[in-house]
């Protein structure tokens, strides 16, 4: 069964290779990087902006990120960055820029 995550924060990774990335999550996701940070499997991560709004470009990726993964446990053993097409990466830029980030 995939996820049914609602999507309500924009949050900064960074990689053990010191290169960053931004994020559409949510607390519990970010509880996971947290963990990963303790972990160390990630570097770091910050939450930039909470409660987004919940505009049609968040709800597209939303609705990509339930279909196509999962939200992992707490004993998981990788950070699995969620994999993005180049039409999603497109919804997840202009979610950055709706919210003065980018």
């Amino acid at each position: 069964m995939k996820s049914n995550e609602i999507l309500t924060l924009i949050e900064e990774i960074t990689r053990n290779n010191n290169t960053k990335f931004f994020e559409i999550s949510n607390m519990v996701q970010n509880g996971r990087a947290e963990l990963a940070v303790q972990r160390g499997m990630i570097k770091n991560v910050r939450i930039l902006q909470l409660n987004i709004p919940r505009s049609s470009n968040v709800i597209a990726y939303e609705n990509y990120i339930n279909k196509n993964f999962y939200m992992p446990n707490e004993n998981f053993d990788h950070f699995e960055e969620w994999k993005r097409t180049e039409d999603i990466e497109q919804i997840v830029k202009q979610i950055l820029i709706e919210n003065h980030i980018s």
